[in-house]
Formats: structure tokens, sequence, C-alpha cells
């Protein structure tokens, strides 16, 4: 059975298939591939303009791959674009919680932390007269229908949500229980569907062997991301991604709360080869915590600089392929008879929000309606691993230094255990297999004075 994959994991629907400063080394990350069929949206946003990029990482028969997207406005070919995976992919490496990691120095030389910092099936389109003769009847018109790179797109709109149903199902999309009521109270606030299937023929020639993500390009005073549909026949709660880029400040939902994710927080070395499993139930217990009720917060930053950066800052022109049109475009114009220099790096004005959404139809009963806020505020989820001082030290600085490693251990141990729910005394098992002795004590060396002098 071909598996039925949820692009934005809430606003699509399927045409029918079986199925303070921070110094540290940045070492790991968590970013969506931790989460399973986890959603990607970014939407670019400033005055009434906003672009929506909708990642898509469909696993089948292409020819089974559709959606229905509700948007505040109809959207013509020009308004529609082809992306590329890259871009988004780069935007969740940079924006992804991170583990970071410093180094003790000789407790002897009074100095305890570095301050060093490095970067890191097809469905064949009917014939426009029989369609929209076949729409009409059912009080739906087709506003626009064309094909942008791989995809064919409708754009509709409708005077009921019982004649859009009928249509919908005509075309082969099945929709779950309940959909006649939540496409009834769209069509109450005026709003269109966006309707892509795959062009077969064109996504051969395209050479490509996945789906591009579509992007969606509009002027309206609504600003909000349309979840409800998905969660009809949603097996279970859903993960979503959303990263936002503005020219103000910080993004967040109006009609949700927003938490911050822990941040911060010293744990064990050893988290450093279970980065993910730590991630992901550390997110578990948070999400459970507030009743799955909430927006996480897990970025939000100026994109013209980061500390420590999980991936290289996107650049302008990647920006503006991403929705941030107020950029301009910095390819710089050459001087006549001038000798071609690297050009310098130019400040990004835009600011990256990434939230993470885990979602029902019963915690999340309603569309998020976000909003651009002046908060320009940096925040990141971040995870300290300290590494103690494994030279030779002997000094009454050192012996004092020793002496508090174990309750410094112990804190960490009490840390991970809280944010996560594992078990204590395998924490404490695992820290003393990695390198943090709850009886760590300092090493020595017998040499004589003048050996070392000599370097004999």
């Amino acid at each position: 059975m071909t598996r039925i994959f949820m692009i934005l994991m809430a606003m699509a629907l399927f045409i029918p298939t079986t199925a303070s400063a921070f110094c540290g080394f940045y070492v790991a990350k968590a970013d969506a591939d931790l989460f399973n069929e986890a959603s990607k949206v970014v939407m670019s946003r400033e005055e009434n303009r906003t672009v929506m990029t909708m990642a898509n990482d469909f696993q089948g028969d292409v020819k089974d791959f559709a959606i229905v997207i509700p948007v505040p406005t109809v959207i013509t070919k020009s308004q529609v674009n082809v992306a590329d995976n890259t871009l988004i992919d780069h935007l969740d490496s940079y924006t992804a919680p991170r583990l970071v990691e410093y180094y003790d120095s000789d407790p002897c030389d009074q100095i305890y932390h570095s301050e060093l910092m490095s970067q890191a099936a097809p469905v064949a389109m009917m014939k426009r007269a029989d369609a929209e003769n076949k729409a009409k009847a059912l009080g739906v018109t087709i506003e626009e229908e064309y094909t942008v790179g791989e995809y064919d797109i409708l754009v509709l709109s409708a005077k009921e949500s019982d004649g859009l149903l009928k249509w919908l199902n005509s075309e082969q999309y099945k929709l779950p229980k309940g959909a006649e009521k939540v496409l009834g109270s769209y069509i109450k606030q005026n709003m269109k569907f966006f309707v892509a299937k795959v062009n077969l023929d064109n996504f051969e020639k395209s050479g490509f062997t996945y789906l591009r993500p579509l992007q969606v390009a509009y002027e309206s005073e609504k600003f909000m991301l349309p979840i409800r549909l998905g969660t009809l026949n949603a097996k279970g709660p859903q993960d979503l991604l959303l990263f936002t880029l503005t020219k103000k400040g910080r993004v967040e939902p109006v009609n949700y709360r927003t938490t911050k994710i822990p941040t911060d927080d010293d744990i064990p070395l050893f988290v450093a080869k279970e980065f993910g499993e730590f991630y992901k139930a550390m997110f578990a217990k948070q999400v459970e915590k507030e009743n799955m009720k909430t927006v996480m917060l897990e970025y939000a930053w100026d994109m013209a600089w980061c500390d420590p950066c999980a991936a290289d800052p996107l650049s302008a022109e990647q920006l503006r392929k991403l929705g941030a049109w107020w950029l301009k475009e910095t390819s710089p114009k050459p001087m006549p008879n001038a000798r071609l220099i690297a050009p310098m790096p130019q400040a990004v004005d835009t600011f990256v929000t990434r939230m993470h959404v885990r979602y029902d139809a019963t915690t999340f009963p309603e569309d998020i309606v976000l909003q651009v806020t002046e908060d320009r505020e940096n925040f990141q989820g971040r995870y300290v691993m300290r590494h103690p001082w494994s030279g030779e030290a002997s000094c009454e600085a050192a012996t004092s230094y020793y002496k508090g490693l174990a309750d410094r251990f112990e804190k960490e141990a009490k840390t991970l255990a809280n944010l996560t729910g594992w078990d204590i005394a395998d924490i404490r098992k695992k820290m003393e297999e990695n390198g943090q002795s709850f009886d760590m004590k300092p090493t020595t060396d017998d040499t004589p004075w003048w050996e070392k002098m000599w370097n004999n």
C-alpha cells in the first residue's frame, strides 16, 4: 500500500492512495530529521505581503500526490514558484537546537572555561470548459488554472461546502469525516482553495527524483497557517516546524500560547552520543507538561549573526528566494577597468523565528493566527557539555576544583533526568562510563623537576 504522507501535516489533503553571547564549540544539532514525517513551512511576512514555502517529502508514487490548501486570495500563475529543497534544509540546520561543549582549563591557571567559538499519479486535468461546467453546477468556480514546474494547479472558490466537497470527491480527493464543516468555515471567511497535483510529463522532464517545495506569494491582511483540514484524517499527533522571516522581529501566534523550550542547561558528556534521543525525549516531556496546547519557540535571532552557528547563515540571495522580498540583491556592479575583488559581507535585515508545534484536532482546534512583533531578543535552544580538566594539576585551587566536580556532575544528572524523564541511576552509570567519575581526582606527575626543566 502506498503511504499517505501529509504535506504541512495539517494543511494538506491527498488524492486517495492505498495508504547573552554564547561561546563554545558547536557539536550537534536537532533538526527536522529527528521527527518522523515532520512538516516544514517557511513564511516570509512584511507589510501585507506573505510568501509561503511548503516543503514536501512525499514518499510514494508521485501520481498519487495532490494537496488542497486554503488561501486568503486568488493565486495567479505568476504568484506560484517551485523552490529548492536545500534552502529549507539550510534554514532548518541554521536554526536547529544545538549542543555545544566547553573544556575546563587548568584550575591552577585560575581559568575555568575557554572562550573559543567555531562556526559551524497523475489524474489528468479535465478540459477547461468541461471542468468549469461541472464545477459551476456545484457552486464551485475555477478562478485560475495553470502549470508551474511539475505541478498542475487550480485555484477554487465556492458558495457552499457541500458543493465543494462533492467536487473534490469527484476529482478523487476523498476527504475525511468532518471536512464539510471545516470547508464551510473557510468559505464563510471568503477563503480560496489552492489545489495542486503532479504533472507527470513535466516531472519526468525535470530530472528530479523528488517533488520540490511549492511557493505561494500573496497580499492579504490575514497572516495565518491553516492546519485544521489535515487534522481530520491524522493518525495521532503531528509535528510542524514553522520558520518565519520578517524585517521587524519575532513572530508569535495570536490565538495560542508561546512557550520557550528549556535552554542553556548543563548536561552530561555522554549526551553527545545520544543528542537526538535526548532532544526528542526533552521535547516530548515539555509538550506533555503544556498539555500539547502551546507553540514551542526553538529559535529567534537576527540572521546577520549566530553564536554558536549550527550552519552558515543564509545569504541575502537565499533569503530572497525564501520570500524576503525586502532585501536588495547583493551582486555588486563592477566599476570600469576595476580589478575584481570579493565583496564584503553585507548585514542581512532579516529576523528568523523557528516554532515547533505538536498538535491534534483537540488541542489545536483553530488555525494558527500569527502576528509580527518588534521583539528582537535573541533566543536559541542550546545545551552545554563541560569537559573537566584531565591534565596534571597539583595546587590548592585544583583540590577545591576536583572536590566540586562531584556536585557539578550530580546537578547535571538531575537536570537531564528532569528534562527527559530518564532514569537517574542509568544517567549516573553512563556518566561514569564516559569520563565523569563522581570520585574524580587530579593526575600527578612524579617526574623530578630538573628532568622537566631539561626535557630529558
